[in-house]
C-alpha cells in the first residue's frame, strides 16, 4: 500500500505569498507517493502576483518556486530525476534556460526533456518547468 503526501505550504511562505492559487485551481503543489516527489509546473510568478518581463528573470523565479518546494520537503536539486520545460519560444529562450538552470542544477544532472507549446495560462508567461525528486526516505 502506497503512502501519498500533498504538501501544504505556510500561509505566509516567503516564495509563494499563501495557498490561495492552489486552492483556487484545486492542486497541491508537490504530491510524495512511492519515493518520488511530484512538483506542479512552476512558472515566473512572484508573491505578490507580478510577473517578470525579462526572461531570465522570469525563468529564475521559476526555479526559486522550485527550489522552495523542495525546500519545504527537506530536499534540493540534486534530488530531482526529471526535468520539463515547456517553451513558449524555445529558439530565443533556451540559451537563457540553460544559464539560469546552471545555476540551480550543478551535478547529479537529471533527465531533462524540452518541450515547445503554444502558451500558458497566462499571455506573459514564456515558460514552466515540471520536476519529478526522489525523497530520501
Amino acid at each position: 500500500m502506497s503512502q501519498i503526501e500533498r504538501l501544504r505550504l505556510p500561509e505566509d511562505d516567503a516564495t509563494f505569498g499563501s495557498n490561495r492559487i492552489f486552492d483556487l485551481f484545486q492542486y497541491s503543489p508537490a504530491v510524495t507517493a512511492n519515493g518520488l516527489v511530484f512538483i506542479a509546473g512552476q512558472i515566473g510568478l512572484r508573491a505578490d502576483g507580478s510577473i517578470p518581463e525579462d526572461p531570465k528573470e522570469q525563468i529564475d523565479v521559476a526555479f526559486k518556486r522550485i527550489e522552495a518546494v523542495l525546500t519545504h520537503l527537506g530536499l534540493d536539486f540534486s534530488d530531482v530525476v526529471e526535468l520539463i520545460s515547456y517553451h513558449v519560444d524555445v529558439g530565443s529562450q533556451l540559451a537563457a534556460f540553460r544559464e539560469v538552470k546552471e545555476r540551480y542544477v550543478r551535478a547529479d544532472f537529471p533527465a531533462w526533456t524540452i518541450l515547445g507549446i503554444a502558451a500558458l495560462a497566462r499571455p506573459e508567461l514564456i515558460v514552466e518547468i515540471k520536476v519529478v525528486a526522489a525523497t530520501r526516505k
